[in-house]
């Protein structure tokens, strides 16, 4: 029995054409069972990615397994967001993280969990992403608390009251410099 934290091996945003949007391996250090297939070069990722939609782009499931993995996967608009696994981990803590990681992200994307959105936002997503899983481990399952934490500050909304006292005082000031500036001449 595995009793170990790691349960992440990667989170994979592909679009669907297939392409790679955004991909984040974990490799921990010290994995008492590592997995079978450790996917550490680019070749044998873009390989798995490729597999790994076939497979799943048609909408209608949302757990497979591929490849000696478990696969826990969403659609949505232009994208597919996968979370990768062990065959031997929870699918639900799986589909508990990718729920929460997708709500978040949409949060924070005002709705719109899209590719364009997704590509220029990538700090806010991929700070969504380490919120989630930190090192194949997964640490936060509340998108509210995600959002909340990976938000942008909000920008300094100080509002200027324009009044009558304030067009005064203005009008006070110009005059001054004025008669000041015909005084000098």
């Amino acid at each position: 029995m595995n009793l170990s934290l790691y349960t992440v091996a990667a989170l994979i945003i592909v679009d669907t054409d297939g392409h790679r949007v955004l991909a984040k391996y974990y490799h921990p250090a010290g994995d008492p069972n590592p997995t079978p297939k450790r996917l550490t070069t680019l070749k044998e990722q873009r390989a798995f990615e490729k597999g790994l939609f076939q497979k799943t782009k048609k909408a209608g499931g949302d757990i497979t397994l591929y490849d000696g993995y478990l696969a826990v996967y969403k659609h949505s608009l232009d994208l597919i967001c996968y979370i990768i696994g062990d065959p031997s981990e929870n699918e639900l803590m799986l589909l508990s993280a990718l729920a929460s990681f997708s709500d978040a992200a949409n949060m924070l994307l005002r709705n719109q969990l899209e590719k364009r959105s997704v590509l220029e936002n990538l700090d806010l997503v991929l700070l969504c992403l380490d919120e989630t899983i930190d090192d194949g481990v997964i640490v936060e399952t509340d998108s509210t608390t995600i959002a909340s934490r990976v938000s942008r500050p909000k920008a300094d909304t100080t509002e200027i009251v324009i009044n009558e006292q304030t067009l005064m005082n203005a009008y006070q000031t110009v005059k001054e410099k004025m008669q000041q500036r015909i005084g000098q001449l």
